[in-house]
């Protein structure tokens, strides 16, 4: 018989699963602003949506890939919000002494509508993978090399979650080979983010097993995406 083996309130997981929330959230916000450093060109929300993916490796490496499942899900519904709740004001009449300024907000929000969408679709397909990819591995590895985990599922996941973004929201914006190259740099980016917090991102996971006594394997698990099972055997728990 299985049963939960996570303690009924574990000290940071909350914490771990807002942040992880609230980077996505960032992330959409600052899409649709196109920055320039050195040579490279991006879009904003490239310097901050890595995070997600250290946030969900911490979630899967520690606590299980079921509860990173659930962690894509909350981040999906609260993006789910934001574009209903945005579409839903800039479709609302504004006072007369705000009309110039609502309809420069509005034409934002309504481009930003497209990114969004992007963004969903993407991250449905790739925050699933990522946590897929480091769940299988961890137990290939017997819990050995946690950082060729961390790197592989981001530099995979990244890829599928780069060129489907950036096709899907900019694909008619830009000529097709600057689009390659633009997709090409946000993968880039996102992995060179991955290796450079490295360090923190490991030590971090040490010290949270350590803190909750956690450090699951996800043998048995059915990595189905659509299910919010959460439950662990005794068995699955491996830290000493």
């Amino acid at each position: 018989m299985q049963q939960n083996t996570i303690a009924q309130y574990p000290r940071y997981l909350w914490f771990i699963q807002l942040s992880y929330t609230a980077v996505i959230l960032l992330a959409n916000w600052f899409d649709i602003r196109m920055i320039r450093i050195g040579n490279i060109e991006t879009d904003a929300g490239t310097l901050i949506f890595p995070f997600t993916f250290i946030l969900s490796d911490l979630i899967t490496e520690v606590y299980g890939y079921k509860f990173a499942r659930r962690a894509i899900w909350v981040g999906f519904m609260f993006n789910f919000i934001f574009v209903a709740y945005g579409q839903l004001i800039i479709h609302l009449p504004s006072p007369a002494y705000a009309l110039d300024t609502n309809a420069k907000f509005d034409s934002l929000l309504g481009f930003n509508a497209r990114i969004i969408i992007a963004s969903t679709i993407s991250y449905l397909c790739a925050e699933p993978l990522n946590s897929f990819i480091m769940a299988k591995l961890k137990l290939k590895t017997g819990g050995r090399m946690m950082w060729l985990r961390f790197v592989m599922s981001t530099a995979v996941a990244s890829l599928f979650d780069s060129f489907l973004f950036g096709t899907l929201a900019f694909y008619g914006t830009m000529p097709v080979h600057d689009l390659l190259v633009f997709n090409a740099t946000m993968w880039a980016i996102k992995v060179f983010i991955e290796v450079c917090g490295l360090p923190v991102s490991l030590s971090l996971a040490r010290r949270l097993k350590q803190a909750e006594g956690l450090d699951m394997y996800d043998v048995g698990t059915k990595f189905s995406i659509f299910s919010l099972d959460a439950k662990y055997a005794n068995a699955n728990n491996r830290y000493v």
